[in-house]
C-alpha cells in the first residue's frame, strides 16, 4: 500500500479566454468535474473561478498522472457542456494548464483563494494572476508562449 498526500492546485482557461463559463452553470460544471475525479479515485477539495477560467484543488490518487487527469477533466467536461447547454456548442478549454503542488499546511489558504475568485478578479486579469502564480512557484516561462 502506498501512503500519499498529493494536493494539486489546477488552473486553466477557456479557449482564447472567452467568458464562456456562465455563472448560471458554474456550480453544475464544478459538480460534474467532482464526479469525474471521484470515478478516478481523486477528490475535489475546492472549485471556483470566473467566466474565463477555473481553479480546482484536488487530492490526487497516485495511479493517474496530473496530465492524464487534466486531459480527462477537460475533455469530459467539454462534452458535458455541449450536451447540457446546446447554446454553448463552441465551448472549449485552452490546451495549456497550470498545476501547483500544495502542502497540507496551505490547503485552507488555497481553498480560501479559490473561493474568493470573483472578488479577486475585480482588480486582476487571468493573465496577471497566472503569471504571478508561475513566478510565486518558481516556474520559468516565456510570456510569449504562456497564453497561445
Amino acid at each position: 500500500m502506498a501512503y500519499t498526500n498529493l494536493r494539486v492546485h489546477l488552473i486553466w482557461s477557456t479557449k482564447d479566454r472567452k467568458p464562456s463559463i456562465a455563472e448560471a452553470f458554474q456550480e453544475d460544471i464544478y459538480a460534474y468535474i467532482g464526479g469525474i475525479l471521484r470515478k478516478r479515485k481523486h477528490s475535489l477539495l475546492a472549485a471556483g473561478g470566473v467566466e474565463d477560467h477555473i481553479h480546482l484543488l484536488v487530492s490526487m490518487h497516485p495511479a493517474q498522472s496530473i496530465s492524464d487527469c487534466v486531459r480527462d477533466l477537460k475533455s469530459n467536461s467539454s462534452v458535458w457542456v455541449h450536451e447540457h447547454f446546446p447554446k454553448r456548442k463552441t465551448f472549449q478549454w485552452q490546451t495549456k494548464y497550470g498545476a501547483f503542488s500544495v502542502s497540507e499546511s496551505s490547503v485552507e489558504s488555497v481553498k480560501t483563494y479559490i473561493s474568493n475568485q470573483k472578488e479577486h478578479h475585480k482588480n486582476l486579469t487571468f493573465k496577471e494572476e497566472f503569471t504571478a502564480l508561475l513566478r510565486k512557484h518558481g516556474i520559468q516561462f516565456d510570456p510569449r508562449y504562456v497564453f497561445e
